[in-house]
């Protein structure tokens, strides 16, 4: 019995711990609407191809809206940009949707391999 209650306590310790574990990275990549880009692998722009047809702005919109933001990487990479950038409904992020961006913060892969970057700096490369 001691030796579950060892086990399930470093269990917890670990998963707490998680975040410590952080790296600081620089990542660069285009930033993308997650939501509709996993519905269309197409959807990396401002428009979008909806169920119901094209859609001009729609990242933009999802983005005021609260979605989740990413970064895309040339080598196909999906990074959920969370943290300060992401605040207050992404609002400063929304002027940079759809373009190349590098963004710096502590990144984080969970069990099922997402990646994630609490982004405390970001640096335009191009529109």
């Amino acid at each position: 019995m001691r030796q579950v209650a060892l086990g399930l306590a470093a269990a917890v310790l670990t998963l707490l711990a998680g975040p410590a574990f952080a790296k600081v990275e620089t990542i660069k990549g285009q930033v993308i609407d997650m939501s509709c880009y996993k519905m269309d692998k197409t959807n990396t722009g401002d428009h979008h191809q909806m169920p119901k047809g094209p859609m001009d702005g729609c990242a933009t919109a999802c983005a005021k809206a609260g979605q989740p933001l990413a970064l895309l990487t040339t080598d196909g990479k999906v990074v959920q940009i969370a943290g300060d950038l992401a605040a207050n409904k992404n609002e400063k992020l929304i002027a940079h949707v759809a373009h190349t961006v590098e963004v710096t913060g502590d990144v984080t892969t969970a069990a099922d391999g997402s990646m994630k970057i609490a982004g405390t700096s970001l640096k335009m490369i191009s529109k």
